[in-house]
């Protein structure tokens, strides 16, 4: 029985001396792990304090301080130029101006147009600005701006996915001015928005409109699906009253002069008729655009009250007719003797 136990204390004692050999092989590992780590800090540190140290000694540089002594010097001279253009373009667009006595419907028509081309000038002149300058600063700190360029093209055509919209306004805006849609001046009605004002400002992107209650409204280009220009600038409305009784006449004459101040042309006797013992009144008023509720509502009420319903025969007539746009239409016509053939 010796034998045999001495042979497991040996085996016994050989496998326990293999474990402490493992044990030592794994503490030996995980020091030389920890080294490693402590490595690859240290070396990450020295890389950002080497960033930092070279970045603030760039900062300090003399080369970075001409570089932004000579961007600022760029920046002041856009600016002027900016300024130099934006006040003299005008000047130059409106030289003859002080020549004309007679404004008739050409002339207005014209000075409307060369306002719109100042306010689209001074919109562009910024885009315009701003890009050469930021060519010109880029310049100043990168000495071979190509790569800088060609870099700066490819992000642009990436934002250029995402502003869409951006985009769509500006070509829009391109759209109204060759097509003379409208201009800076003429009242104008916006849909699907339904705002409705004078067009101030015409830019690339927006117009600006001035809406009669006095609110500024900024729409975008892109966004117009229809625009109704009210080219003369105001709405004619003709409103026939007939009287059984001409002792109502005088009332109602009286009535016109009510709220004047608020008709771009207040309501006025145009025409007087007497038949088969009626009266008939045509009266014309004349109102800025979107404001045709101040004759269809207001006026007719008061010419009601005014009036009696004893006096009054039949209800206001309104008619809206611009006796222009009846001539063209009418011109557009053919005659019969052109029908028949």
């Amino acid at each position: 029985m010796t034998f045999p136990i001495a042979l497991l204390q040996n085996g016994s004692g050989e496998e326990t001396t293999g474990m402490l050999d493992q044990a030592q092989d794994a503490g030996e590992g995980i020091k030389d792990a920890g080294r490693d780590v402590a490595d690859d800090s240290f070396e990450i540190l020295s890389i950002v304090n080497d960033f930092f140290t070279d970045a603030y000694g760039y900062l300090i540089s003399t080369q970075f301080i001409s570089n932004v002594l000579a961007s600022l010097l760029v920046i002041v001279l856009g600016v002027l130029a900016y300024r130099i253009l934006t006040h003299g373009v005008p000047r130059v667009l409106r030289w003859r101006r002080g020549r004309e006595q007679v404004f008739d419907a050409e002339a207005v028509a014209r000075i409307k147009r060369q306002d719109t081309a100042i306010t689209l000038i001074r919109n562009a002149l910024r885009y315009v600005v701003f890009v050469v300058v930021a060519l010109f600063v880029l310049s100043i700190f990168i000495r071979n701006p190509l790569p800088a360029t060609a870099g700066a093209t490819i992000l642009a055509a990436v934002i250029g996915f995402g502003a869409q919209s951006f985009l769509r306004d500006i070509i829009a805006g391109f759209s109204i001015v060759f097509e003379g849609q409208y201009s800076v001046g003429d009242f104008i009605e916006v849909e699907p928005t339904k705002a409705a004002g004078i067009v101030e400002e015409f830019g690339l992107r927006t117009t600006k409109i001035r809406a009669l209650s006095g609110e500024t409204i900024f729409v975008p280009n892109g966004a117009m699906q229809g625009v109704r220009n009210y080219v003369s600038g105001q709405q004619r409305f003709t409103v026939e009253v007939q009287l059984s009784d001409a002792e109502a006449v005088p009332r109602v004459l009286e009535s016109l002069d009510e709220a004047a101040d608020l008709y771009l042309i207040p309501p006025r006797l145009i025409g007087r008729e007497e038949t088969n013992g009626r009266i008939r009144l045509r009266i014309l008023a004349e109102v800025l655009p979107s404001m045709g509720w101040l004759v269809e509502e207001n006026l007719t009420e008061r010419i009601k009250a005014a009036a009696g319903e004893d006096a009054l025969a039949s209800e206001p007539l309104i008619y809206k007719v611009d006796q222009a746009s009846l001539r063209r239409i009418r011109d557009l016509i053919p005659e019969e003797g052109e029908r028949e053939s």
